[in-house]
């Protein structure tokens, strides 16, 4: 009898949640071969989206089973029952024909008969979106091109089926497939420099908007959605507050066809259901969503528009335009109206602004400006710390506004005729030499100090009180506001922070620190004698 021959041991699982992201990057990184960045990247995030509904049929077949096995049905009628669409569709699940299921792609890693991979993949996406309308046009179909080394995509199959992506069940496994394809998006910005940040706004970014709004309820809107991250942090807020997700509708448009496929895969994995339009396009030539305005308008609108867009489709006689026709050369003011367009009697807006539009006066954007101050909207500018944004150098702001500052669903204090000005140019943190972020703590001082001042239930909650602080935030009037001729700049306004020795004389100052540079003069004196006693030693 020949003696049995050992299996190859299986490389170690990672440990971690950090350690098993990286690890996948770096498999699908190998891909990366002769394609360039935008299809390397709809190749592999096209394959963790499949790996997605995959498992979440699977799971949903598995439950049926079960529900059929406890009501005693024999083996014949389960096969018969699982197959209805209707038990899958019905529960927020994607149907998932034979041969598009992850099951059987990883059984076929290497090929099947004369079908590579890529073949199979390909026709695994026709199939699943032929079976559900919803994913018409979405799917990538770019795996079998000659750019696509298949033997590197059968091996990253192989780790995202071997992968343990959670000891918990396939819910929470099928979570961590979200964090993955949210850490792929991430990864790709970065190395996509200033075309990454079209699809993709930093997440601390993100979630000081989603923080300061607060939307647990009703129509969230976002015109230039781009992979749908505002949506994913909002998401993220209801289950940090347990809040329902279906208390949300979703509503978002995006121009790049290929940033709305990755935007309805990315809505998909994280189980929301979106009107992303029935197609991509253009905002301001076609708004997808004509019906969001007035008392039917949007609850929350989350936007990060492109910045500066110096060619735009530009209409004078377009209603939108309440404040002032915006410049043709600069659509920043255009992307304002359309937002302010969009928001219901009581509603509320949080938007990403190049830091020239809050003092611009170039084509009329000052008018228009003092017209939006003047008409009560804005409730709060936030001046932001550089490097939070990979993608651009170019200084960054928030705006948020507000229809009625009388009024709210959270018992807001009346703050008509003022404007919350906050400069956190001093937060946040390097997380490497070109890139910082925000920590929880600044996410939480930004959003509290709004909250204190609007007088919202979660500030009442928590004994949180506003009162101005220099050189960080103040309450201005609209008076204060017009004698600086409506700049929004929050430095204008905060002043200068307090110092810590405010009550020392100036004389004791001089004296101070006169000791303390003696010193120091002192101790240098001292190794320049010793540097010298050295050099000594070495030329005896």
């Amino acid at each position: 009898m020949p003696p049995r021959t050992k299996k190859a041991a299986a490389p170690a699982a990672p440990s971690t949640m950090k350690e098993l992201k990286d690890t996948l990057w770096k498999a699908a990184d190998k891909l990366r071969g002769s394609m360039d960045a935008s299809q390397y990247k709809n190749v592999v995030l096209g394959l963790v989206f499949l790996k997605y509904v995959s498992d979440a049929f699977d799971e949903r077949r598995a439950q049926i089973r079960a529900e059929l096995e406890e009501q005693d049905y024999d083996d014949d009628q389960i096969a018969q029952l699982i197959d209805d669409v209707d038990e899958y569709t019905g529960n927020g699940v994607f149907w998932i024909p034979t041969e598009a299921r992850w099951s059987f792609l990883a059984a076929n890693a290497k090929g099947r008969g004369e079908q590579s991979i890529g073949q199979l993949i390909d026709e695994a996406m026709n199939l699943i979106m032929r079976d559900n309308p919803s994913l018409k046009a979405t799917l990538p179909r770019i795996f079998n091109q000659e750019s696509v080394d298949q033997r590197r995509l059968g091996e990253l199959l192989d780790l995202l089926n071997n992968a343990r992506f959670s000891g918990q069940g396939a819910a929470r496994a099928r979570d961590l497939l979200g964090e993955v394809y949210e850490y792929f998006l991430d990864k790709f910005a970065k190395a996509e420099g200033k075309r990454g940040g079209e699809f993709y706004t930093p997440a601390s970014v993100v979630r000081v908007l989603v923080e300061v709004l607060e939307p647990t309820s009703g129509r969230v809107y976002d015109p230039c959605c781009g992979s749908g991250g505002m949506f994913v942090q909002t998401e993220k807020f209801l289950d940090a507050h347990q809040k329902d997700r279906t208390a949300i509708s979703v509503y978002g448009q995006e121009l790049n066809e290929r940033t709305w496929r990755m935007a309805k895969m990315n809505l998909a994995i994280h189980g929301l259901n979106a009107n992303l339009g029935d197609v991509w396009g253009d905002t301001f030539a076609r708004d997808l969503h004509p019906q969001l305005t007035g008392h039917d308008g949007a609850d929350h609108v989350l936007a990060n528009p492109p910045f500066n867009i110096k060619d735009w489709a530009r209409n004078e006689s377009d209603a939108r335009w309440r404040f002032g026709v915006p410049p043709a050369g600069n659509a920043n003011y255009a992307w304002i109206q359309h937002i302010l367009s969009k928001l219901r009697p009581g509603g509320t807006a949080g938007v990403v602004m190049a830091n020239g539009s809050m003092t611009s006066n170039s084509g009329g954007e000052g008018a228009i400006r003092a017209q939006i101050v003047e008409a009560d909207l804005v409730a709060c500018m936030v001046a932001l710390p550089t490097q939070l944004f990979r993608a651009t150098g170019i200084p960054v702001c928030l705006w948020f506004f507000a229809k009625g500052k009388t009024v709210g669903r959270r018992g807001s204090v009346d703050r008509s005729g003022q404007v919350l000005f906050i400069d956190a140019r001093n937060l946040g943190h390097m997380v490497d030499r070109a890139e910082r972020a925000f920590s929880d703590d600044d996410i939480a001082t930004i959003a509290n100090m709004f909250h204190a001042w609007r007088g919202t239930e979660s500030a009442r909650e928590v004994g949180l009180e506003y009162t101005d602080r220099p050189g960080f935030c103040y309450s201005a009037t609209l008076t204060e506001i017009k004698a600086a001729d409506y700049a929004l700049t929050p430095a204008r306004y905060v002043g200068v922070a307090d110092s810590a020795d405010e009550d020392e004389s100036a004389l004791e100052k001089i004296e101070r620190l006169t000791k303390a540079l003696c010193a120091q003069f002192d101790e240098s004196e001292r190794l320049a004698a010793v540097v010298r006693d050295q050099l000594g030693r070495i030329g005896a």
